[in-house]
Formats: structure tokens, C-alpha cells, sequence
């Protein structure tokens, strides 16, 4: 009994962790789209009738109108593709995926494969969660992925997972607004005092409030993402090195909080509620000129923009010559511990992460997937309009500035730790000084704590 509620709470804590570095939008926003909420459990568990074809349970969240038909296809291309192994797949809502997972281990009932995030894969090794593949993996499959995304899935020199698909954080810019104020609309910001300088052309001030805000840095995008763009790397490493208390952190704050005080609270905030509907989005209706998001941000553009004229763009860097770090988060298809016959689930994900079956799902779902040939590959789709080619392409290249942040084993919590006392920096009730040494002191600690 002890260890499974040690498993329930390590899922519900995996769940709750995401809220720092955000998992992609894409997910969760289609989360609460997924049709058939209550959740349909056609898989099973059983060998076949005929005793000899194998029968596996594969969990997904993807139930909504557009990613489930997208995902059947392929488990029908891999199940005709053989005569060995039937996939049934097993659609769990979003909020209930993980959890669900952990009680089915605990009880000796798990599925066969699961979709799982990716910065957390570690964290599941080291608690016996999943079953290691490296016997299975060649070398053909492993050069697949992304270098950050196929390390993301090591632990102890065993691989655990394959990865599915990831995101990156952009900058989208209305090319119409550029025009107007004068700038280049084919020549974006490409560091903070640049970003500065065209949001000063691009704002708009009557009777001293702002009817348009040029930029602010935290509108899309979290402190978190800025503070990996000034150090090029994550605040905490995978041994426990903290770099909160930084000449490069305290910049950051300072540059936000610099174009926090010129637009005021208000504005902001106003602004900011503007978001809840995708139809009263305040970029596509011109009210800011340029911001960061999750490159799947496109989709929205394509779908409610009006033929709307952006542009997009890696982040701006620090400065010249820094780094256009950005962040990106994702999924990989891995077998639960104690799954029945983990050869054979290994083949099917083994298809999963192949070239065509992430082909397909990039041109149906505009997912930057995983296998890094597959993306250009739908970077020059005739699937996609010149625009979306322009922005998957750009996701693309961009996984070259982007970083996974892999829970570190010795601060598995770190975001909740200090991600409050990053909020009360920028509400104005500690300052930056006395804000970063206490981030810093308490994230030491936890480290301390878990070595």
C-alpha cells in the first residue's frame, strides 16, 4: 500500500510540475477539446483468440476531433503491417492519463504503451516506472531525434523511451504594424535593446494609456524562458548547480521590469485577458506589434487571423553575440513497468517514431515532431500554405537554440520552489536583489537536502 501511494503522488506532483516550464500549449489546450471525455477503454490485455498474436494497450490523451482520427491511422497502418501484434488504443483524458498509469503499475495492470512527458523521464526511470529499451534500440533509431530530446530520455547510460514530438518558443510580429511605424517588416528584433527600440516606434499612447504596446517580454512567455535566454542554459543543471543569483538573472528581471513600469499594471492586465478568447486575441486584432509564444501558435493564426500579415522569428537575444536560447518542452511513447511483452511494444513505437508515421502526424497536426528528418520533410510540405511552411521551417532551425529542462533527480521540484518568489519580483513586492538571493538560498538547499 505504501508504495502505491507513493506512486499516486509522484504522479500528481509530475502533473503539477508542469506549471513551471509550461508543456506545450498545444496539449493542454487540446485537452479540453478531447471528445469523449469520460474516457473509452477499448484495449486490452489479452493475447489473441488465436493464442499467437499479441495484443497490446496503448494510452493516449489524444481523443479530440483532430488528433484521434490522426493517431488510429497510423496504429491501422502499423497493425496491417504485420501479422504479429494488434495496437487497441486506449484514449484517458488529459488530467487523467498519468495517474491512472501509476495505479495500473502498482496493480500489476499496466498498459502496454503510454504517451508521457518528456522532461520527466528520468524521474520515472528512477522510480522503476518504465521498462529500459536499450537492447532494442539500434543505432539507425537512436541517430533519429534531436540530440536534446534523445539525452532527455537516458538514465544511467539506458535509454527509456522514444521520443514523439516536442515545441519551441518564437517570435510572432505583425508585418502591417512594422509598415505603419516605419520598420522593415522583413527585419525583425534580433536582441532585448532592439526589441526595445521597435516597441517604442510601435506603441501607440493616448491621454497617457497605451490603445497599443509595441512588446512586453512576459506576455506568452514566462520569466523562466527569459532567464534561460540570458544564460543560455536552465538556472538549475542536471548536478544541482543553481545560477539564480546572477549578473545575467538580475538583467533579466530588470529589462522586464523596466517595460513592466512603462506600460503599467493595467495595461497589462488588460491585455492579457484579451487572450481567453481566441477571437478577441489582441495580436491579431493590432493591439501589440510583436510577442513570444509556442510555435504552435500558428494554428490560431491560420484558423482565426483573417489573412492577417506576421511574421516570425527566433527570440531576440541579450545581446549580441548571446545565444537565441529558447525552450521547448514534449512526449515520448514508453513502456510501463511490468508491461507483458515489452519486445512488442517496442516495435510498435519503434513505427510510432518512424519517418512516415511522424510525417503524417506533422502535415495533419502542424507538430513539430521528433524525428528530425520527418520535420524538414514537413518544413517542405505541399500540405502546409507558404506561411505554414515558413513557420515550420522555422521550428525547425529553432531546435537548434532550444533546451529541454529534464526535472533534475536532486530538485525534482524546483520550479514550485521558486517560481512564487519569481511572481512576487515581478508584482513589485521584493526586489530584485532580495528576491533573487532568497531563489537561490532556497533552491541550495533543496539540493542540499537531496544529495
Amino acid at each position: 500500500m505504501k508504495k502505491f501511494l507513493f506512486l499516486i503522488l509522484t504522479a500528481v506532483f509530475i502533473l503539477g510540475a508542469c506549471g513551471g516550464f509550461q508543456i506545450g500549449d498545444s496539449e493542454s489546450s487540446n485537452s479540453s477539446e478531447e471528445d469523449n471525455a469520460s474516457g473509452d477503454t477499448e484495449g486490452s490485455d489479452a493475447e489473441g483468440s488465436n493464442g499467437e498474436k499479441v495484443t497490446l494497450d496503448f494510452w493516449s490523451f489524444w481523443g479530440s476531433e483532430q488528433r484521434r482520427p490522426v493517431i488510429d491511422k497510423i496504429i491501422e497502418d502499423f497493425n496491417s503491417s504485420q501479422d504479429e501484434i494488434e495496437v487497441q488504443h486506449t484514449y484517458v483524458p488529459w488530467g487523467d492519463i498519468w495517474t491512472k498509469n501509476l495505479a495500473a503499475i502498482a496493480a500489476g495492470d499496466p498498459p502496454d504503451v503510454i504517451i508521457n512527458d518528456i522532461n520527466t523521464v528520468k524521474l520515472r526511470a528512477q522510480e522503476g516506472q518504465m521498462e529500459p529499451i536499450t537492447e532494442f534500440v539500434d543505432s539507425d533509431v537512436e541517430s533519429r531525434f534531436y540530440d536534446q530530446m534523445t539525452e532527455a530520455t537516458m538514465y544511467e547510460d539506458e535509454m527509456y523511451a522514444l521520443p514523439f514530438n516536442t515545441d519551441t518558443q518564437i517570435l510572432f510580429y505583425n508585418k502591417d504594424l512594422f509598415e505603419e511605424a516605419g520598420l522593415d517588416p522583413e527585419d525583425p528584433p534580433s536582441t532585448w535593446a532592439e526589441a526595445e527600440e521597435y516597441a517604442a516606434q510601435l506603441d501607440v499612447e493616448e491621454g497617457g494609456s497605451y490603445e497599443r504596446i509595441g512588446f512586453y517580454p512576459l506576455i506568452g512567455s514566462g520569466t523562466d524562458v527569459w532567464m534561460m535566454n540570458a544564460l543560455g542554459e536552465n538556472y538549475i543543471s542536471p548536478d544541482g548547480d543553481v545560477k539564480i543569483d546572477t549578473e545575467p538573472v538580475h538583467d533579466t528581471f530588470n529589462w522586464i521590469l523596466e517595460q513592466k513600469n512603462k506600460y503599467g499594471e493595467n495595461t497589462i492586465t488588460s491585455i492579457n485577458s484579451q487572450f481567453e478568447n481566441a477571437q478577441q486575441d489582441p495580436f491579431m486584432a493590432g493591439n501589440i506589434g510583436m510577442m513570444v509564444q509556442n510555435a504552435n501558435y500558428y494554428v490560431q493564426l491560420r484558423d482565426f487571423g483573417q489573412d492577417m500579415d506576421f511574421g516570425v522569428a527566433p527570440l531576440p537575444e541579450k545581446e549580441e553575440g548571446n545565444g537565441h536560447t529558447s525552450w521547448g518542452g514534449g512526449f515520448v511513447a514508453e513502456i510501463p513497468k511490468g508491461a507483458k511483452d515489452p519486445e512488442a511494444s517496442y516495435k510498435f513505437i519503434e513505427f510510432l517514431t518512424n519517418h512516415d508515421s511522424q510525417l503524417y502526424w506533422a502535415e495533419n497536426n502542424f507538430d513539430l515532431v521528433a524525428h528530425e528528418e520527418a520535420g524538414s520533410s514537413a518544413a517542405e510540405s505541399d500540405e502546409f500554405s507558404e506561411a505554414g511552411q515558413e513557420v515550420y521551417s522555422l521550428m525547425v532551425e529553432n531546435m537548434d537554440n532550444t533546451l529541454l529542462t529534464p526535472q533534475p533527480l536532486v530538485a525534482p521540484d524546483f520550479a514550485s520552489t521558486v517560481n512564487p518568489t519569481f511572481e512576487s519580483i515581478i508584482s513589485g513586492n521584493t526586489t530584485v536583489e532580495a528576491g533573487l538571493e532568497k531563489a537561490q538560498s532556497d533552491l541550495e538547499r533543496i539540493v542540499e537536502n537531496n544529495r
